[in-house]
């Protein structure tokens, strides 16, 4: 997660918070896997997009989850902002979204020195 956040940083992005649910949940008397969320982004690509449809904003920041699975594998998630604004019918998305993609794309390779699993409405991609 700290590299994720370093690249978000480094190529100017904003980092509006970040959830660690294993602490929460350590809190609370409850154990969980290291699972950590991630919330960023640019007012000056998602603003286009909540003009065009304002429920994006239930998704908007972008965010990604890291997590460690049962045999301690950690992985990089997010959903596609293709399929953001498809469920969302943001119209004229295209030149917005792929580059949202692109830059998702480059911050995982920075992050990781492995294989990266996105994920788009629960599913693997």
């Amino acid at each position: 997660m700290n590299r994720f956040e370093a690249a978000i940083k480094a190529h100017g992005m904003g980092v509006f918070t970040r959830i660690n649910h294993a602490a929460l949940a350590a809190e609370v008397g409850l154990t969980l896997r290291p699972t950590e969320v991630i919330l960023f982004g640019n007012p000056l690509a998602g603003t286009p997009l909540m003009q065009s449809s304002q429920t994006i904003g239930i998704d908007l920041p972008l965010k990604a989850l890291v997590w460690q699975d049962a045999l301690g594998k950690t992985w990089l998630s997010w959903n596609e902002p293709a399929w953001l604004a498809q469920r969302h019918e943001v119209g004229g998305a295209a030149r917005t979204v792929a580059p949202m993609a692109r830059v998702l794309n480059e911050f995982a390779a920075k992050a990781t020195d492995t294989r990266t699993q996105r994920t788009n409405n629960g599913k693997e991609t």
